[in-house]
């Protein structure tokens, strides 16, 4: 995770003059070196705007100065940036002000099956800059966002990341809960009977405890060759399980078959 922030993170800006376009890419030269011979350099068409476009041309004339930021080095060394990172400057510096794990304020603009948006206070006038993925919403389990958030809906969440090239804001709504597997941790060797939530099909997750599930092996179920559970359970039936394993830094809960051989 941290090594994926890291590529994300803003890069230095420069400023290039646009010399011509290799397809859809646009050819750029450095023009803020000092005393060096100015470097060429490349925006990837997908990095040149925010804005809908048939082709760069629409928006860059050769010439042109403009702003970029440095994204890496690819193909033999050649840098690559980012022209959209610098596109609108009210949003990059609202973008840059922020630090990893500063909480924020905002309101739920609209909710969908992949994530949320969200209008995060204080960001320019037109834009919605806040975006909460599906599995930071909440620790329980959750069939659609919109059983955890709704639109209009204020919240508080932590930063992620900034990133100045998409023009967001990821933000983990659940990082200011608590994590419920620290209180269910103590659980581990407990034998409970609870409901089947989810059969997939190598085995089923199990309703533990208010936000906590866990998750039992097609193996535990039976020692008979079955295709998949339904064969053998149904959704909403109890089952008797024993807690094998509690895993924080996975978030995870492994269980097994009451009174099976194995509780190693």
């Amino acid at each position: 995770m941290q090594s994926l922030i890291n590529q994300l993170l803003p890069g230095a800006v420069r400023t290039v003059k646009v010399a011509g376009f290799d397809g859809a890419d646009v050819l750029v030269q450095l023009v803020d070196a000092e005393g060096e011979e100015a470097e060429f350099a490349r925006i990837p068409r997908h990095e040149a705007s925010m804005r809908r476009m048939e082709h760069p041309s629409e928006l860059f004339e050769i010439g042109q100065e403009i702003n970029a930021e440095e994204i890496g080095r690819w193909r033999e060394g050649q840098l690559h940036l980012s022209a959209r990172a610098c596109e609108i400057p009210a949003l990059r510096s609202f973008l840059l002000a922020f630090e990893r794990g500063q909480v924020v304020a905002g309101t739920v603009s609209a909710v969908h099956n992949f994530g949320v948006f969200v209008h995060v206070d204080g960001e320019p006038d037109g834009l919605c800059t806040g975006f909460i993925r599906v599995p930071d919403l909440t620790w329980g389990w959750i069939n659609n966002p919109s059983e955890a958030v709704e639109a209009g809906q204020r919240i508080t969440a932590e930063v992620i990341i900034a990133e100045t090239r998409s023009g967001q804001v990821t933000l983990p709504l659940k990082a200011l809960q608590e994590d419920p597997l620290i209180r269910f941790a103590d659980q581990v060797g407990r034998v409970l009977t609870r409901p089947i939530t989810k059969i997939v099909p190598f085995g089923v997750f199990v309703q533990l405890a208010p936000d906590v599930v866990g998750f039992l092996h097609l193996s535990e179920l039976t020692d008979r060759p079955v295709g998949t559970p339904d064969q053998l359970v149904d959704e909403g039936q109890l089952i008797t399980v024993w807690v094998a394993e509690v895993d924080l830094q996975l978030h995870r809960v492994r269980l097994g078959a009451a009174g099976g051989a194995d509780r190693t």
